[in-house]
């Protein structure tokens, strides 16, 4: 039974005035299918959105790769390229939650949840949720197309935890882009407004080079921003990358935990403002 057909069924009169913590979650899981159900009636937005990432792996594993000189990497650089090909998939696959939200809100979608008997919680929830799935399917796609070119990994426990750890990351990263996305006018302006804001960060880190090969100046941001913690992260779990793999993990559980705890009241206060 699909979660629509759930919530019709709570959807009494008694239920209509109150929305209780069970009532949020289905309610949320609603938006959540509403959600994915657009994205399978545009296959196309989620086929180009995975040749981009393709593109990359191709670029860098065969055109730069060998003039990329890493160490401590079993398995040379093809190794040392997917875990921060992963990341920056995820990451710029979570800017569709800021278009998303925009979109909803320029078509007026989101004035019709409003006069529904759901929570409000739901549609952030639901579409933070949506672009979780999404991310999802991508990532298994990326790593069919990094095996074919060559990727392996260390223990299939270690490639688990660091696609578990990275996802984790998107999640909370949506609702910083669920920030961006209630604050734009439209769609083409989230978008626009978004990806100045990820590019320093995805590429001002270990994620295609070492961190060693840039400028002293820039290493320290390089490492330790919340993207270059989570390459790091997500290479020592794949790959047995240089550097303890602990010490990864728990910088990248803090900035989850900062990124959610700051941007996703942001989120909420942005929701209710745009939409009171």
């Amino acid at each position: 039974m699909s979660t629509v057909a759930i919530s019709a069924q709570l959807d009494t009169p008694a239920e209509r005035m109150k929305t209780t913590p069970w009532r949020a979650v289905l309610d949320a899981l609603v938006v959540m299918e509403r959600n994915l159900i657009a994205y399978t009636r545009l296959p196309e937005a989620l086929f180009f959105s995975s040749v981009q990432p393709v593109m990359f792996v191709l670029l860098f594993r065969y055109v730069f790769g060998g003039a990329i000189k890493v160490v401590g990497i079993h398995g040379g650089y093809v190794n040392y390229l997917m875990p921060g090909i992963f990341v920056q998939t995820v990451c710029f696959g979570s800017v569709s939650t800021s278009i998303g939200l925009a979109e909803d809100l320029q078509k007026g979608i989101i004035e019709r949840f409003k006069s529904l008997p759901m929570a409000r919680s739901a549609v952030l929830a639901g579409r933070t949720l949506a672009d979780l799935v999404r991310n999802v399917l991508v990532v298994i796609i990326i790593t069919g197309v990094g095996y074919a070119v060559g990727f392996r990994v260390e223990a299939v426990a270690g490639f688990l935890a660091g696609v578990g750890l990275l996802l984790l990351f998107a999640y909370c990263l949506s609702w910083g882009f669920a920030v961006i996305g209630l604050s734009a006018a439209n769609a083409e302006t989230a978008q626009v407004m978004s990806f100045p804001v990820l590019f320093p960060l995805t590429f001002a880190a270990g994620t295609f080079v070492p961190v060693s090969s840039m400028p002293g100046w820039l290493q320290g941001f390089a490492k330790y921003q919340p993207v270059g913690e989570v390459v790091s992260a997500v290479r020592s779990l794949m790959v047995g990358g240089p550097g303890a793999a602990a010490n990864h993990v728990i910088g990248t559980l803090l900035w989850c935990a900062a990124v959610l705890v700051i941007l996703a009241p942001m989120a909420v206060w942005r929701y209710r403002t745009r939409t009171s």
